[in-house]
């Protein structure tokens, strides 16, 4: 008799992004801000890691990240009074913009939760087979290039040993590198377009009107 265990999507990561909007003059405050979150964050029960990026160095946006083990794990962050004390402390200098939470590797194709003001309706997750195409064009390469290149030389090492290695090097790669770029190029083809359009294209402003 075999017993099936399904995951609850509770169990699985989740990553939390969130948009904030501050003067650029204010680069200084709002990078000591960040950091003493993100420092905050890493104290707490499933903190996987964080980091943030801006568009360029004039830019009033600011992206910022948080990834956890599961959604409690979440949960215990977000309603902890450090994490209200450290938002109480950006008042009058960062404004909130948005926030969205992605689980797992299928969040990369499944439509976020967005919290955002005015937000148009998410559109609905692309096939399943379109998942697994892109899934494989990101995939197919990255194992071959890791295989002629760091598989061979650990080619007198176990093979389990080895192929612990390549998918330690090649998993994290995948999810976070190369599947969100790929991804983005692929948008329009996902969301059901004919033809694969960079997003932003003359094309799809021209379909768009």
């Amino acid at each position: 008799m075999t017993t099936t265990t399904s995951v609850s999507r509770d169990d699985l990561p989740v990553t939390v992004s969130f948009t904030r909007r501050a003067d650029p003059a204010q680069t200084r405050e709002m990078t000591a801000w960040i950091r003493a979150g993100l420092s905050m964050a890493e104290s707490f029960p499933g903190f996987l890691g964080g980091g943030w990026v801006r568009s360029r160095r004039d830019a009033d946006e600011w992206h910022m990240l948080a990834r956890f083990a599961d959604q409690s794990a979440l949960v215990g962050w977000e309603a902890s009074a450090e994490r209200q004390w450290w938002l109480r402390s950006a008042q009058g200098l960062a404004e909130v913009t948005r926030t969205e939470r992605r689980t797992g590797i299928e969040g990369w194709f499944d439509s976020p939760l967005v919290e955002e003001v005015h937000a148009a309706p998410a559109p609905a997750a692309p096939p399943r087979w379109k998942q697994a195409v892109t899934i494989w064009l990101v995939f197919f390469p990255m194992n071959l290039l890791a295989t002629v290149t760091l598989g061979a030389a650990l080619g007198d090492v176990h093979v389990v040993l080895r192929v612990l290695v390549l998918t330690a090097v090649l998993t994290p790669l995948m999810v976070y590198v190369m599947l969100p770029w790929v991804t983005g190029l692929l948008q329009g083809w996902l969301q059901g377009g004919d033809r694969v359009r960079p997003a932003g294209s003359a094309g799809s402003r021209r379909r768009r009107r």
